[in-house]
């Protein structure tokens, strides 16, 4: 059975509206922030898609209004589930505009777990779309995206990542670390057992736990700005660590 949802949520961004507006109807701007990769149109009707591990979920663009407000909806599923998003940019003074996000639809039998994950999962994008405005702003990244299954649990899971970032589970925000490479960065967002942010000098990197019907595992989403594509990189380190 089918249970409707509205998710809703607020953000003030130290940008200019045509930052914000770029960053949220354009592919390669939400590439930038967001996971995967994702086709925008430029007007009502147009696609709207976002593929991810190979899966591609189609949508299309039902409002577009250039600066201010772009509404999607995902196609419906044959036992009525779908997806709408809402995006509303407000200006305001002193150089930053106010961003809203509604996230609303029909979710299925486990809607309660489904809409708990999404509440938890969008203060580290929101957060991420901040630190790409305010340090990457109008540069495409390239996008690696990892899924990893049977990761032994949140506490395996975590010890294993905060290992290969040179710190502990008890890492917070502004904390500096490592990428397994080498590469020094600062933990941007941290809410661990849940996910983790960190920056450096050409990229964001996110570390996020999620619980399937695999058991726990281990996402990944990461952009690099300065054109290096780390795919295979990332793919070999997961394979290394959670084997």
């Amino acid at each position: 059975m089918t249970h409707p949802f509205e998710l809703s949520q607020e953000i003030e961004l130290a940008a200019t509206p045509e930052q914000v507006w770029d960053a949220i109807a354009t592919g390669p701007g939400v590439d930038s922030w967001f996971m995967g990769r994702t086709e925008l149109g430029t007007s009502a009707g147009g696609p709207a898609s976002l593929t991810m591990l190979g899966h591609t979920e189609q949508a299309e663009i039902t409002a577009y209004e250039p600066g201010s407000r772009l509404e999607t909806r995902s196609e419906e599923a044959p036992d009525g589930r779908f997806m709408a998003m809402e995006y509303l940019v407000e200006g305001r003074g002193g150089g930053t505009t106010v961003l809203r996000i509604v996230q609303s639809g029909m979710l299925g039998d486990d809607w309660e777990t489904e809409f708990e994950a999404m509440k938890a999962g969008w203060p580290i994008y929101l957060e991420t779309l901040r630190q790409y405005l305010q340090h990457f702003a109008g540069r495409a990244p390239s996008v690696t995206t990892a899924f990893r299954p049977g990761v032994g649990g949140p506490d395996t899971l975590w010890k294993s990542v905060t290992e290969a970032l040179g710190t502990t589970p008890d890492v917070a925000e502004g904390d500096d670390v490592r990428l397994p490479d080498g590469t020094p960065g600062v933990v941007y967002y941290a809410n661990l057992p849940v996910n983790l942010g960190v920056r450096t000098a050409e990229g964001l990197y996110r570390f996020i736990h999620s619980g399937t019907d695999r058991g726990d595992a281990l996402v990944m989403g990461h952009q690099n700005f300065a054109g290096r594509d780390e795919q295979a990189a990332w793919d070999a380190w997961t394979a290394e660590h959670f084997a």
